[in-house]
């Protein structure tokens, strides 16, 4: 288990929202263009299995996407995330936006960016994490940092952090065991 500082921790007991930006948190990044138009974006089944994790915890998860595509539809659609914003080209607007709806404070809500458009709402919300291969300005400014890069099980790493901080681990294992 990763021991956080004490203010960070306690940061983490109020979450109600993990949200989550796509290229590059859920995704490495890359994305393929296709002939057809169509482009082609691969996600982790483990960052998968953490978004249902959460679910289960009774945490909503959202995706706030500056890109749009068919891809990061179906995904939320397969994981069952209803709060999806893609295409923000004001991520501030569209958080605030998301709060409202939510009916929830800034403070409630973790937030996993990687590169600077995310950089406003990391710095808003309650708890603020990067991949490990987030651009150095966003690692600089986060909560955490995670051993994983993005695509790769960042967003697992932190769903497991969130549910060990906030005592519901054992609970999640147990399910499991």
């Amino acid at each position: 288990m990763t021991t956080l500082p004490a203010e960070v921790a306690e940061k983490i007991r109020d979450i109600r929202l993990l949200l989550l930006d796509v290229d590059g948190v859920l995704t490495d990044g890359r994305f393929g263009l296709m002939a057809g138009g169509g482009e082609i974006k691969f996600f982790s089944s483990h960052d998968g299995l953490g978004i249902r994790l959460m679910q289960k915890a009774g945490c909503a998860v959202g995706f706030l996407s500056g890109r749009k595509s068919q891809e990061v539809a179906l995904r939320a659609n397969e994981l069952g995330v209803d709060i999806v914003i893609e295409g923000s080209v004001d991520k501030v607007k569209d958080f605030e936006k998301i709060l409202s709806q939510q009916n929830l404070d800034a403070s409630q809500v973790a937030y996993i960016g990687d590169d600077l458009p995310d950089l406003p709402v990391l710095k808003r919300v309650g708890f603020s994490a990067a991949p490990h291969n987030a651009t150095e300005a966003i690692k600089e400014s986060v909560d955490y940092v995670t051993k994983r890069k993005g695509g790769e099980g960042a967003v697992r790493e932190v769903v497991e952090l969130l549910l060990q901080s906030s005592g519901t681990w054992a609970d999640v294992l147990a399910h499991f065991s």
